[in-house]
C-alpha cells in the first residue's frame, strides 16, 4: 500500500490522495463513494464542511511553503 499524501495548496484546501478514512469526531466514516482524491476545507467557508467547494476564492490567502518543525519534545 502506498503512502496517502496530503498536498497543501496555496489559497485553499489539502488535497488528499491515496487509502484513506475520514471520520467525525464520533469515529463514524463519511461515504466517500470510492474517491481517492479529495479536498478539504481550510478557509471555512465551504457550504459542504468538511469537504472543500470552492468558495476560499479571493477570501483565504496562505502560501503553503514546507519548513520544518521543532524537535519533538520528549
Amino acid at each position: 500500500m502506498s503512502k496517502t499524501k496530503l498536498t497543501i495548496n496555496n489559497n485553499g484546501s489539502v488535497k488528499i490522495e491515496g487509502d484513506f478514512e475520514i471520520v467525525d469526531r464520533n469515529g463514524n466514516a463519511y461515504g466517500l463513494q470510492g474517491r481517492e482524491i479529495v479536498s478539504i476545507c481550510r478557509c471555512g467557508l465551504s457550504k459542504n464542511k468538511p469537504f472543500c467547494d470552492g468558495a476560499h476564492n479571493g477570501h483565504f490567502e496562505h502560501e503553503a511553503i514546507a519548513f520544518d518543525l521543532p524537535p519533538k519534545k520528549v
